[in-house]
């Protein structure tokens, strides 16, 4: 099995494969009718309405109200809510959400999820990236809603699954305003880039190593640069994460290397040129090798920014 680095954002690869959560039929969320406006609560902000139904990736859940004990398995999940201004509604998260540091970190795991623990939580509403394990049909038995808000496979799905947490949490203007704030953001890194470089990159997922060619989530972050990824050449996509070697890689010799396995296996520009026939990569030479954050690197929420711009640095460095 490949680690789980390769399924861009820590979730497995199968999770690709998984219906993106956001916008149906032009919305991603839809107030769910009333017959009269007393029955209808609304946050103390006057932000949200409920009841509310949200199009997640597993089809259209409805709360009734707004929720106090949410449970994020889900690190992107958990960065998005306490963006939005939903941090105080969090109860637990999972062991893989390490930011925002205030979160409440638990033991319960969004890879190996437990119902019964996830239930002795007493969530309202529980936020999940995949359905392993049958955590979503095994929560519904016992009444507990859940979103399903898959790995990202293109940024419109980041401002999607930002717009439907704020839905479903009351917190609906902050996440407009977030989400408009990272395309803004993006749009404006992009258009700052220096243009017509011809810059080709390799970015590491892991040290097998995987990469992630240009039809990934991260593919599309880069795209937003100009850059040409050397992945894209490789004999086997294997769905947009394939596995180079290292003779594939030195062969194509890319101007900029990204390595988004700093944290998780010690990577940096001296440990790759250790690498047999890599120490001679212009990469190395020119100083051109970006030490991601793991985290920021792999997964899809509003920090998407800082990795975008960790790339235009580089390809302005590069450029220059």
């Amino acid at each position: 099995m490949r680690p789980v680095r390769t399924a861009v954002a820590g979730v497995m690869l199968g999770v690709l494969g998984l219906a993106g959560c956001g916008q149906t039929g032009g919305s991603a969320t839809s107030a769910t009718p009333t017959p009269a406006a007393s029955d209808t609560a609304t946050t103390s902000e006057g932000q949200g309405t409920f009841p509310v139904t949200v199009q997640a990736g597993n089809g259209a859940v409805t709360l009734s109200q707004r929720p106090e004990r949410i449970v994020s398995l889900s690190p992107t999940a958990t960065e998005i809510l306490f963006a939005i201004g939903a941090g105080a509604q969090v109860t637990a998260v999972d062991d893989q959400s390490d930011y925002p540091p205030e979160a409440p970190k638990t033991a319960l795991s969004g890879f190996k999820p437990n119902v019964e623990a996830i239930v002795a939580a007493k969530p309202d509403l529980v936020v999940v990236a995949n359905d392993l394990e049958g955590v979503v049909a095994g929560l519904g038995k016992v009444g507990v809603p859940v979103l399903l808000e898959p790995a990202a496979t293109k940024l419109d799905d980041t401002y999607d699954q930002i717009r439907d947490l704020g839905a479903a949490t009351g917190n609906t203007a902050k996440a407009e305003e977030v989400a408009n704030d990272v395309e803004r953001k993006l749009d404006a890194l992009a258009a700052a880039a220096p243009k017509g470089k011809g810059l080709t990159y390799y970015h590491e997922l892991d040290s097998t190593p995987y990469a992630a060619t240009s039809t990934t989530f991260l593919g599309q972050v880069y795209n937003l640069f100009g850059l040409k990824n050397i992945a894209d050449e490789a004999p086997d996509a294997a769905g947009g994460y394939p596995k180079l070697s290292a003779e594939f890689i030195a062969e194509a010799d890319p101007d900029l290397i990204f390595l988004g396995d700093t944290k998780c296996c010690g990577q940096n520009a001296a440990t790759l040129a250790k690498r047999p026939g890599w120490s001679g990569l212009s990469a190395l030479k020119k100083d051109h090798v970006v030490e991601l954050d793991d985290d920021i690197a792999s997964r899809w929420g509003p920090r998407v920014v800082d990795l975008a711009q960790a790339v235009a640095d580089a390809v302005q460095k590069a450029a220059g």
